[in-house]
């Protein structure tokens, strides 16, 4: 009997679905005792991470073969090709293909599989037929990114933006909720808001988006991961503050709250758009619920610089906050201004970190006697609600949606019946 692959995940919900399009692959093969560990590029902190868990993997299963894969894989391949542990190194286009699975080709066979990634120009549209252990399903829409922000060694991982047709991604969907049950669908990739531009007659997120809703009507609630806001199109903005099944829930590319920073780091939006977007979704939806990913201490940030980030999380009401402190690598712009010590880095990503978990557990304790649409999410009835707040219904069946009031909040979780 083949042993089932291992699969070990770091980074964005890109890298989730693509682990389950390798899950495929790697039972496909016919090659037991596989451990596929799919990389994140985008801090050095990630990459460490990643070195040490496939050390403890070989560890713990020294007869498996190692296949390392992901960003940092095509940004560094022999970093990992370096390591003993590791059998294999895929790039992020080779990983999708199901003869890189394989090893019956020979000893001679390249052991670094890691092409240009800059040369694809095309997002296949990989079909799933289900994801481990998951309630939710993650659709690939769009892949790359166009943009060079000073910091972000991603485009180099991810190459160009590129886009799924909307037939093919509509037909997934359909697929998933008709043939598969799911309730939730998360439309992924790693500049989603920049959907469409390579396709012809250049759609957009917002006619996307509203196509499904309108061509799958059995789709109970549809979910978008991050986003850049100064991209978002009216038809995008009608469905987020008009559509009750486009979830309650934004999390935005903002990275910083400071108009300097923000044109160091080559970003498209100011302090001030930022602020009038949240405003105006907010007035339209009250419900909505809003996640950021900050950077703390990037290159020639000043303590004024930091603070005006700082503002942010309680000018925008941020209760998600995704927050790192900046990390340099090589090859970006950013590597090269005059950097911030380490540890101001990481003692001012606490404090934002401790002001995001302070908007949380205020949205929370505002839940308490409301009632929610849950979807669950384990066995335990461990779910989120539309807004994506951690709520517990005990007793909830996995993978349904269940009206159920919150009681109390308990250490961070919502319970509820």
């Amino acid at each position: 009997m083949q042993l089932s692959p291992e699969i070990v995940t770091f980074g964005c919900r890109l890298n989730a679905y693509e682990s389950e399009v390798m899950r495929a692959h790697a039972m496909a093969s016919g090659e037991d005792g596989l451990v596929v560990v799919n990389t994140c590029a985008v801090t050095g902190e990630a990459v460490r991470q990643a070195r040490q868990q496939i050390r403890r993997l070989k560890r713990e299963r020294p007869a498996s073969r190692i296949i390392v894969t992901g960003c940092a894989a095509q940004t560094e391949p022999q970093t990992f090709a370096a390591m003993p542990e590791v059998a294999r190194v895929l790039g992020n286009a080779e990983k999708l293909q199901a003869e890189s699975f394989r090893f019956d080709d020979g000893a001679d066979a390249p052991a670094v599989r890691v092409n240009d990634i800059m040369s694809v120009t095309e997002t296949a549209g990989h079909l799933i037929d289900g994801y481990a252990e998951r309630a939710r399903a993650f659709v690939e829409v769009q892949n790359g990114c166009d943009h060079r922000c000073t910091f972000c060694i991603i485009p180099y991982g991810r190459g160009n933006s590129r886009s799924v047709p909307a037939d093919l991604v509509v037909e997934r969907i359909r697929r998933l909720v008709g043939d598969e049950g799911y309730n939730e669908v998360v439309l992924t990739g790693v500049d989603v808001t920049s959907y469409g531009a390579d396709l012809p007659g250049t759609p957009t997120l917002g006619t996307l988006v509203q196509r499904i809703l309108a061509e799958v009507p059995a789709l109970p609630r549809l979910r978008l991961s991050s986003i850049d806001s100064v991209e978002i199109d009216a038809p995008l903005f009608d469905a987020i503050t008009g559509d009750a099944r486009l979830m309650p829930h934004l999390h935005l590319s903002l990275q910083a709250g400071d108009d300097m920073i923000l044109k160091r780091m080559k970003r498209r939006h100011s302090r001030d758009d930022a602020l009038r977007f949240c405003a105006e979704v907010r007035a339209r939806r009250p419900e909505v619920t809003f996640g950021a990913d900050l950077i703390a201490g990037f290159p020639t940030e000043t303590d004024a610089m930091f603070e005006n980030t700082l503002a942010m999380i309680d000018a925008c009401d941020i209760v998600y906050g995704h927050i790192f402190p900046y990390s340099a690598r090589t090859g970006t712009p950013a590597a090269k201004m005059p950097q911030v010590p380490v540890p101001l880095r990481k003692e001012r990503a606490s404090r934002l970190r401790r002001a995001a978990a302070a908007r949380l557990d205020l949205y929370l304790r505002g839940q308490v006697g409301r009632t929610q649409e849950v979807l669950v999410d384990s066995i335990d009835g461990r779910g989120h609600s539309a807004a994506f707040a951690p709520v517990r219904v005990a007793g909830a069946v996995r993978g349904q949606i269940v009206r159920a009031t919150v009681t109390h909040l308990n250490d961070g979780m919502l319970e509820a019946a």
